[in-house]
């Protein structure tokens, strides 16, 4: 019998990355762009708000690869707020360039102008003697001390990874990291003042969320970046050699995407030691993305059943093995941390007969793309006949080409299939048809890139998969959110019983 207090109530959703919120300062922050699509959201009938991981970012820019599974993005602190709370003068922010296309992040001016604006409103703040400051690290103190050490070193160290810093704070001697931390004190209270704002201004936007009716999906990779807080605190709990380097590393093997596979570079658990551990870190995970999410879509969810091992070291991912993770045990360490906050189990790949058994035993929502859909036949799973009730069904992810970039800009082969399925007659009215179709569903999650519900074209793609540079950049421009939008997906939401 499925497990109805797991599954997601029928709904329906749209896919937008905080970054990609409107905002005159380059990227997208937790103000009143982030208020305003709440409203949105409320008026065009949804239930749901899914972003891209909130974690601060490293080099390529990619949400997926983050110096911390617990901080949040400094970016996305609004320097509007800060101008309200006195610890900001317009003209300080304005005197840097944020960029001079509003549909697109310029990272290298994010990077040089961020910071400096925050320090002043760091070097102007009394937040070191409130209560609210002290509580918020006391609450966080699992972690925020050795991310703010970490960012801290890693700017002392000219922004290098943990591997290589000198050898003596590298691997963590503890004298070493008793002096550093003195040397450091205003640095350190720096990157938690940025902490202290970054949750202060997220608590607002989930509270007027929840005010209005929305629940935030969050996403977090099953993975965490080698250059981490993560992993140079917790060196025992991923696989590392004495020297604190990687053994084997995460990725996925050759397929008929990739004559190469896929490495991802990223450190693979130890998960002897971490069920050693009960799992403590997993569950300081979860209980940590609860706070932030009532909905938390994990990535590669299939990686806690098996995962691919490649050397540490290797060019590719064609050489490497399949080994067994811990299935059901981490099942069951992350429901008993999760709260009432629900899980999505990013599902797509190959499921062998022990992931599907473990799927069906964790009784999460797995998940569908309706592009992946018209490539084959009648019985592709990712064609709406063949859903059932516990999925989370998306037109395309931030992966994947937009539904206008894929079937009319660059039509492709499964295009004349997307037109006898959906019932047009014309290219151009397959994306539309296809919103259509996976609202009428039978699933009870149904989400949508905004890009696919404005009907842009592939310029307005967020990511090439294994490509570095270039990704991760598109935003909303203002009035592009408009009353038609709205009526019409409020329309189908009433339609349809979302």
């Amino acid at each position: 019998m499925p497990n109805k207090r797991k599954e997601l109530p029928r709904g329906a959703g749209i896919l937008l990355p905080v970054s990609s919120l409107p905002s005159p300062y380059g990227i997208g922050a937790l103000g009143k762009a982030a208020f305003a699509f709440i409203d949105f959201l409320k008026e065009a009938g949804q239930k749901y708000w899914q972003v891209l991981p909130v974690g601060p970012t490293s080099f390529g820019d990619s949400p997926y690869q983050s110096f911390s599974a617990f901080a949040g993005n400094p970016y996305f602190i609004d320097l509007d707020t800060l101008r309200e709370e006195g610890l900001l003068e317009q003209a300080e922010i304005d005197a840097f360039d944020w960029g001079d296309a509003p549909d697109d992040v310029n990272y290298a001016k994010i990077y040089q102008s961020r910071f400096q604006v925050l320090r002043s409103a760091f070097q102007r703040s009394r937040h070191r003697d409130t209560q609210e400051y002290r509580a918020f690290c006391e609450a966080q103190a699992l972690w925020l001390e050795d991310y703010a050490l970490y960012m801290a070193l890693k700017d002392s160290f000219e922004g290098h990874e943990w591997l290589r810093w000198p050898e003596k704070i590298r691997l963590r001697d503890a004298e070493e990291v008793e002096i550093w931390s003195g040397l450091l004190e205003e640095e350190r209270d720096f990157w938690k003042f940025c902490q202290y704002k970054f949750f202060e201004q997220w608590d607002r936007v989930r509270a007027y969320a929840k005010q209005n009716g929305v629940q935030i999906i969050g996403d977090i990779p099953i993975y965490v970046a080698l250059d981490s807080a993560d992993v140079w605190v917790h060196g025992e709990l991923f696989q590392l050699d004495e020297q604190r380097r990687p053994t084997c590393v995460a990725g996925v093997p050759p397929d008929a995407f990739s004559e190469t596979g896929q490495l991802w570079g990223n450190p693979l658990y130890d998960w002897e030691e971490m069920e050693r551990t009960d799992f403590a870190w997993w569950k300081a995970r979860m209980a940590h993305s609860a706070r932030l999410y009532d909905v938390i879509r994990i990535d590669h969810f299939i990686g806690t059943v098996r995962y691919y091992a490649i050397p540490y070291g290797a060019t590719t991912a064609a050489v490497g093995e399949w080994r067994q993770g811990p299935g059901m045990k981490l099942v069951k360490a992350m429901d008993s941390a999760v709260g009432k906050s629900k899980i999505i189990a990013e599902d797509l790949g190959a499921l062998v007969p022990e992931v599907r058994k473990v799927l069906k035993q964790a009784g999460y929502p797995g998940m569908k793309v309706m592009q992946f859909g018209f490539d084959s036949d009648a019985q592709n799973e990712h064609l709406p006949h063949n859903y059932s009730q516990n999925l989370a069904i998306y037109g395309g992810t931030h992966d994947n080409e937009t539904l206008v970039g894929h079937y009319v800009e660059n039509p492709s082969k499964d295009s004349r299939y997307a037109m006898r399925y959906l019932q047009v007659h014309r290219r151009k009215d397959i994306p539309k048809a296809m919103v259509v179709a996976g609202y009428a569903s039978v699933a009870n999650t149904v989400l949508y890139q905004i890009q696919d519900l404005l009907f842009l074209p592939n310029s307005a793609r967020m990511n090439f998969p294994s490509t570095l540079g270039g990704n991760w950049r598109w935003r909303l421009v203002d009035g592009q959110l408009t009353v038609e939008l709205a009526d019409w997906l409020r329309g189908l939401t009433e339609i349809y019983g979302r």
